[in-house]
């Protein structure tokens, strides 16, 4: 792959063509755990809202990756990550599939987390536009997320075609004490292409 930046189609960003996002199964998120945890403190560690306040410890962020692991295993979440051209995994996300029969249709996107060395290169947009292309080849056609109110992953959201389905005041905590407001997005998509 080439590693020359290129547009994104029109969002101002670049893509880093250098960039591969792969599904993580359940052996390799193992595998991977050391990686994983770095990453999931990172983003706690520079103030993302991903439902952790710093300091993250090793055994919660250990406990958090076994668990997704044993998600992967039951078939009810999808793993992706991003790995830099050297290899290093530079982001993760994740679709987490309702299993009840009447929500067969629906996933959850959860835990958009790119290396906050590795921002800026449209990792997050190319991690949202693949999580979009799994969850239609598994007959996903509702997409819900929620992100704190006025961080900068709305801008990313709305940008990949996510509508703003509401505010909840008060919702999560922030690592000052504070309770922050959550934005609470959707997009429905149909099985071939365009909703």
């Amino acid at each position: 792959m080439s590693s020359r930046p290129e547009p994104d189609g029109g969002s101002g960003q670049a893509v880093e063509r250098s960039v591969a996002i792969e599904v993580l199964g359940a052996d390799q998120a193992e595998r991977e755990a050391r990686r994983l945890i770095g990453l999931l403190r990172d983003a706690v560690d520079s103030g993302a809202s991903v439902g952790f306040l710093p300091p993250l410890g090793e055994a919660e962020g250990e406990a958090y990756w076994r668990g997704v692991v044993d998600e992967i295993r039951r078939g009810s979440c999808v793993l992706l990550g991003a790995r830099d051209a050297d290899g290093t995994l530079v982001g993760t996300a994740q679709l987490l599939l309702a299993m009840r029969a009447n929500g067969l249709h629906r996933a959850e996107v959860a835990k958009v987390i790119v290396n906050t060395k590795a921002r800026r290169r449209g990792i997050g947009r190319a991690l949202m536009l693949a999580l979009e292309e799994h969850a239609r080849r598994l007959g996903r056609t509702t997409l819900v997320l929620d992100t704190r109110r006025g961080d900068p992953s709305e801008r990313l959201y709305s940008s990949v075609g996510y509508t703003l389905a509401g505010v909840i005041p008060r919702y999560a905590k922030s690592a000052n004490g504070a309770f922050d407001p959550s934005a609470f997005y959707y997009r429905v998509l149909t099985e071939g292409g365009q909703p």
